[in-house]
């Protein structure tokens, strides 16, 4: 954790020539003249003082403040790191007051991100070589306060409101669909189903008709009818859920669900951090075009900001849901760094809008410095909580930051990379530095 700490300290303050923290001195040009290295950026004495030539690492003015102001927009989820914001000093182009846990959710994520606009290619190849690191064990020590994992409640006062049918309708298919005890009541009445609706030739097909009640309606009749011939295979749960939630749904701005708290978009507006970025891996069909006779099933990944946060309620329980805003396929891309960026104006997928609260990942955006209107994505890290003696006791806490990608990016190698600047090492565009 230390290591890590004064690492990201010496690379922020090289970035930002901050005074006492800049690696980047006569010394350290020296050291690369003696080993061969860089040799076009020895210093340049001169009578009253020295000269370095800029290098790839080194910024402008303006690009230090450009990376500043990309950290001062930056809201993260509750409990991520502290408040970026705080952090900055856009007076002189500088980071102060970071803790341990500060610098290493910047190292692993946040810094890259933020000179993603600023560095030519070889400097951001750090993130590459990132990729090739599969064992991120005990990165992190101590946590000053812990999170119990597996606590799902309401953090928040609640309104109730009698809801949209149609909305109502497809939260609650959805939560049909994805009931293990229904579906496997339908594959027990798939034989039912097929002489009812022939067109139905496997359970995929009649799972996606959404044009419609035809499902809520079958289920309800089906499990009333074998109730009414005292059938005692149709369980107490499977009954609540055939007969649909209550219209009066209560309403909440912030939910916690197995130890992670989520907001709604309207509350992070009102706040520091940012709580409301879900995602879901989802197994869905998947076609090449409107025309594609062959679609297929396979997993898909899908990027989402909550809007609402309901509680269905049925009578016996109640499962939360997510009113979501999914960002659609053409506002999602991967760029050749591995990054993934979406745009959220691009909303898809209107009727299909919810999703169970336990199937998501918490992930967050932050603004893309190189493209306009595009955010970075970027996943909360995993905890896990270890040695646990009692309530007041806190053992050691393991922090995974994921990579941005999972695979290797298909970019050019390092010494490509370099190869297309000519063996140049000087930056242009950018001040020299003097030292007296």
């Amino acid at each position: 954790m230390h290591i890590e700490k004064n690492v990201c300290d010496s690379i922020i303050g090289t970035l930002l020539e901050i005074p006492g923290k800049n690696k980047d001195g006569i010394a350290a040009r020296l050291d690369l003249l003696n080993m061969g290295v860089k040799t076009d950026l020895q210093p340049e004495y001169g009578e009253r003082r020295t000269r370095l030539p800029p290098g790839p690492w080194n910024l402008s003015r303006a690009e230090k403040r450009e990376v500043c102001n990309s950290f001062y927009g930056m809201k993260v989820p509750e409990g991520y790191s502290s408040n970026i914001k705080n952090l900055v000093s856009l007076q002189d182009s500088r980071l102060l007051g970071l803790k341990s846990h500060d610098y290493h959710t910047l190292m692993q994520q946040l810094l890259p991100v933020a000179i993603r606009s600023v560095l030519e290619k070889p400097a951001r190849y750090m993130k590459v070589l990132k990729g090739y690191v599969q064992n991120r064990t005990r990165p992190e020590g101590c946590i000053a306060e812990r999170q119990k994992m597996g606590v799902s409640k309401p953090l928040s006062g609640c309104t109730v409101s009698v809801v949209d049918q149609d909305l109502l309708n497809q939260a609650h298919l959805y939560v049909l669909e994805n009931t293990e005890e229904v579906l496997s009541y339908i594959e027990q009445h798939m034989i039912h189903i097929k002489t009812a609706y022939p067109k139905f030739r496997k359970r995929t097909k009649w799972l996606q008709d959404k044009h419609n009640s035809t499902f809520i309606q079958w289920l309800r009749f089906k499990v009333q009818s074998e109730l009414e011939e005292d059938n005692h295979g149709v369980s107490e749960n499977l009954r609540w859920l055939a007969a649909g939630p209550n219209m009066a749904v209560p309403l909440y701005r912030s939910y916690l669900i197995k130890g992670i708290k989520f907001n709604i978009k309207a509350q992070d507006d009102v706040q520091t951090t940012q709580n409301s970025g879900v995602y879901l891996l989802a197994h869905t069909m998947q076609v090449a075009s409107a025309k594609d006779k062959n679609p297929i099933l396979s997993n898909m990944g899908f990027y989402g900001v909550i809007q609402e946060i309901w509680d269905l309620d049925y009578q016996k329980f109640t499962i939360p849901v997510f009113r979501c805003d999914w960002i659609d396929s053409s506002g999602l891309v991967v760029d050749e760094l591995g990054f993934t960026l979406v745009d959220l104006s691009k909303i898809g997928h209107r009727n299909d809008q919810f999703v169970l609260a336990s199937q998501v990942k918490q992930i967050f955006f932050v603004d893309d410095p190189m493209h306009r209107g595009w955010s970075v994505v970027l996943s909360m890290p995993n905890r896990e909580y270890n040695d646990v003696i009692g309530d007041e006791v806190l053992g050691d806490v393991i922090i995974e930051c994921e990579p941005f990608t999972r695979g290797m990016p298909n970019v050019d190698t390092f010494d490509e990379l370099v190869g297309e600047l000519g063996g140049q090492n000087i930056r242009d565009g950018c001040e020299d530095i003097w030292i007296e």
